[in-house]
Formats: structure tokens, C-alpha cells, sequence
């Protein structure tokens, strides 16, 4: 079986062939840096096996700081995924309609989709090493507001 640091078992992953591996490439799969091999790194672990997910200190910590956002309509958070950054950066679009992305194609975040109380809209959700991301927007990405894009509390 092919586990990666985060604990996938990427025989099972059906991009396993653009990824790399993040054990082939040092934590870099796709080529991008991925926030969840940093944090096993910087905690001197092999893979984010040697913790428990609930004692894993970023997605821990980012929990704590996405909850203290105090976001109206957003529900306590959770739970925290590794996403790849072309699956949830999406485009958010300047008064002049100039059209922008936030977040690295290639890299790996953590984060998650959270449904807006009485809403069809969404909360989006993203953080790495360095900043955090809140983004509400309706279905497929459509009509994306960013509701808070700052550096983390370290």
C-alpha cells in the first residue's frame, strides 16, 4: 500500500498521476507546497499518522481560529480537510470586473464547505501557514463575496 504523510492511500486517489506523491516529493505533490507535510515536518513526525486527527496541532489550531471569526450564519467548525488548491480556488470578481483568485492551484490546504444557516449559499473555508480564508458563495462557486482573507494568528 502506497500511504502518503497525511495518510491517504494514494492508490486509491484518482489524481495519483499528475500528484507526484508527497513522500516521492518531499511534501510537494503537484509540485506545491502542502500545509499538512509542512506541519509534520515542523513537528518532527514522519507522517500525520504518528498523530491522532484530533490531536493534530494546525488543524487544531486553525479550528480554534475559524470558530473565534465569529462569522454570522456559520456554524462551529469541526472538522478540517486537505484540499487541493484547484478544487476551492475560486474567482472573485473587483467593482471595475476585473476577475482574481486568492489561493495556489498546486498547493494544499486545509479547509471545508459549510453550508450558510438559512441559506442556499455556502461558506467557504481555506488556511495554510500563513493566512486564512473565509468565502461565502452559491452553488459551483457563483457570485463569490470574500468574507475575511488575513494572515493567522501565530
Amino acid at each position: 500500500m502506497n500511504v502518503s504523510i497525511c495518510g491517504i492511500n494514494c492508490t486509491k486517489c484518482e489524481l495519483r498521476a499528475s500528484c507526484g506523491g508527497c513522500i516521492k516529493t518531499n511534501g510537494h505533490p503537484f509540485g506545491g507546497e502542502c500545509v499538512v507535510a509542512l506541519c509534520c515536518r515542523n513537528n518532527g513526525r514522519d507522517n500525520c499518522g504518528e498523530c491522532t486527527y484530533d490531536s493534530c496541532r494546525l488543524r487544531e489550531q486553525l479550528i480554534l481560529e475559524f470558530n473565534a471569526l465569529g462569522i454570522k450564519d456559520m456554524v462551529k467548525i469541526t472538522g478540517l480537510n486537505a484540499l487541493k488548491g484547484t478544487y476551492i480556488n475560486i474567482e472573485y470578481t473587483l467593482e471595475n470586473g476585473q476577475k482574481f483568485k486568492l489561493l495556489e492551484d498546486n498547493k494544499i490546504y486545509l479547509g471545508n464547505q459549510i453550508s450558510k444557516t438559512g441559506s442556499e449559499r455556502y461558506y467557504g473555508l481555506a488556511a495554510d501557514e500563513k493566512y486564512i480564508l473565509v468565502c461565502e458563495y452559491g452553488v459551483g462557486g457563483s457570485d463569490a463575496e470574500i468574507i475575511t482573507y488575513r494572515k493567522r494568528n501565530l
